[in-house]
């Protein structure tokens, strides 16, 4: 078997497992470690599939850097006035989409549901990310998350990174 093939799949293995920990922490609550899944210039968007296929910039939450991450973080945990609830993510298989020098472009289907406290679980959120991640150092890292939801309405409690 080509080489190759190895390590593409290798990438996308890295690829998956990084997505899985991401959509592990943010269920589990582990919200203080998540921005380590990123580098320090990174992007992270959540936007409309429209505006992302208009090339609009107007985004549901926009991050550009690590440091941003952490602030909405702190500032969900004791600015933001919301009702309780959980997430839980359903992933579907990770496409590589480019790899150029340890360097992917991955994307995602997504599904995210949310239980309330009264116990009544929906879905809220659903659409793809489009991920660029460095696998060059000692374990890969977003360079930018993009989630694309599918609907143009906003859940008013999207204060969770999805």
């Amino acid at each position: 078997m080509d080489l190759a093939i190895f390590e593409r799949l290798r990438l996308q293995h890295l690829a998956t497992e990084l997505n899985a920990i991401h959509a592990e922490w943010i269920d589990d609550d582990r919200l203080e470690e998540w921005p380590e899944l990123f580098t320090d210039d990174c992007i992270y968007k959540i936007i409309a599939r429209e505006n992302h296929e208009r090339n609009l910039s107007l985004s549901a939450i926009f991050c550009d850097s690590k440091g941003m991450l952490v602030d909405r973080i702190i500032s969900l945990r004791k600015a933001n006035i919301f009702p309780v609830h959980s997430y839980r993510h359903i992933l579907g298989p990770t496409r590589i989409v480019s790899e150029h020098e340890l360097k992917i472009t991955a994307q995602t289907n997504y599904t995210v549901f949310m239980t309330r406290a009264d116990g009544r679980t929906e879905i809220y959120n659903s659409g793809k990310y489009i991920d660029e991640i460095d696998c060059s150092g000692e374990r890969p890292r977003f360079t930018s998350k993009v989630a694309v939801f599918d609907t143009n309405v906003i859940d008013t409690m999207m204060v969770r990174p999805i």
